[in-house]
């Protein structure tokens, strides 16, 4: 959950943090994107890491270091300091994102892992839902230094509870040497293998068809459908409704539903709802009545195929799930900051071309799936009864 608090909740003190800092839309723009590129960066560690030393180290030393590093964009002065202390916290948070997802692979047989990770979805779903809903409260009534102050209090409160509850769920035995030729070796043969590639593509794209407007949400919200900063929270209810009940749907399909069709399904959704929102924007303007829905509906395909191509990704290469994991996450936090960087600052202020932008990250996604599944169509033809 800390991924969605550590972007939605400042949002809301966008216009604040840039009349108190003296900083331009742009500069605004970076903070978002070095915090993207330093979670994409860092990613490429994380799960090794865990794969060297175990799970629970690196999700308590990730949570340590995010917790200074949220203490800074309090304490910052400048626009560059909270620059700075922003990367800082992209570099950490992807420890507990990327390791729990191999936590679950370890502990969990295929069927019940899908079903746990439609969980974890659906918790990840509510963290976006309040955490906009609470840096407005925050910006109005205390000013914005006091949202990261909340995100040092998120960070203490999740270390104290995985300090007591969260088990090591690598044996010593299975562990891999964190030396510098195997550690290449292993990013050799994930980068190299198509398969890999094609679902990392596959999961971590689409997401950016929401993400999109999530990040051009004051200009989408504020000035294309005229919402106040303390209304923004229903964009995001709906949205994370779409995940929640998207993941909910995942959950109930594990062991009953092949993965593919599953996963098909999901892209069908996202699909069908893409060109019907760029239609509905050629044709008619903006306006609040209908325009957050298909970002809603997109989010549901969405959450409903997501949790069945991270197993897929998982189970290509079993001796290096943290890697995987890792690597899943850098091809999807890149996306991100790319989209965060250069392309939400083009289409924001255009709802046809916020819905163009949306279509295009959708049809990367379903390209690679579909490649994918004529390639190797055994991938996912049979659902696991474990």
């Amino acid at each position: 959950m800390l991924g969605p608090f550590s972007i939605d909740t400042y949002i809301p003190a966008f216009s604040g943090i840039a009349q108190a800092l003296d900083a331009t839309p742009l500069q605004m723009q970076q903070t978002l994107s070095a915090y993207l590129f330093g979670f994409a960066f860092m990613n490429l560690f994380h799960g090794a890491m865990s794969d060297s030393f175990g799970r629970r180290p690196v999700v308590l030393w990730g949570l340590a270091v995010f917790t200074l590093a949220s203490a800074g964009c309090a304490l910052s002065q400048s626009i560059t300091q909270l620059v700075l202390f922003r990367a800082l916290q992209g570099l950490s948070t992807g420890a507990g994102i990327v390791v729990s997802r191999a936590v679950v692979r370890d502990l969990f047989a295929p069927a019940q892992a899908q079903r746990v990770m439609a969980q974890i979805t659906i918790f990840f779903g509510v963290a976006p839902a309040l955490a906009p809903v609470i840096g407005g409260w925050l910006f109005v009534h205390l000013g914005w230094a006091a949202v990261f102050w909340f995100l040092t209090l998120v960070g203490i409160a999740l270390w104290s509870i995985n300090w007591r509850f969260l088990p090591e769920s690598l044996p010593a035995s299975q562990r891999q040497p964190f030396r510098f030729k195997p550690l290449m070796q292993g990013y050799k043969a994930l980068c190299s293998d198509p398969r890999f590639v094609l679902l990392a593509f596959a999961s971590g794209v689409p997401f950016n068809g929401m993400f999109l407007y999530v990040l051009s949400a004051p200009a989408f919200l504020g000035d294309l459908l005229q919402l106040q900063p303390q209304q923004f929270f229903w964009f995001f209810v709906t949205t994370i409704a779409g995940i929640m009940g998207g993941a909910w749907v995942s959950g109930r399909l594990a062991g009953r539903m092949a993965p593919k069709r599953q996963i098909r399904n999901g892209f069908l959704i996202m699909c069908l709802v893409s060109f019907a929102n760029l239609a509905a924007n050629l044709i008619w303007p903006a306006h609040v009545s209908w325009a957050l829905i298909p970002v809603s509906i997109f989010a549901f395909g969405w959450a409903m195929m997501v949790p069945v191509v991270t197993l897929l990704v998982l189970d290509l290469h079993p001796e290096r799930r943290g890697l995987a994991s890792s690597l899943q996450a850098v091809v999807g936090s890149t996306a991100n900051g790319i989209v965060a960087g250069m392309i939400a600052p083009l289409v924001m202020h255009s709802a046809v071309l916020l819905a163009l932008g949306s279509v295009s990250m959708m049809l990367v996604g379903l390209a690679s799936w579909i490649y994918l599944h004529h390639r190797w169509p055994e991938i996912g033809r049979h659902a696991s009864k474990a």
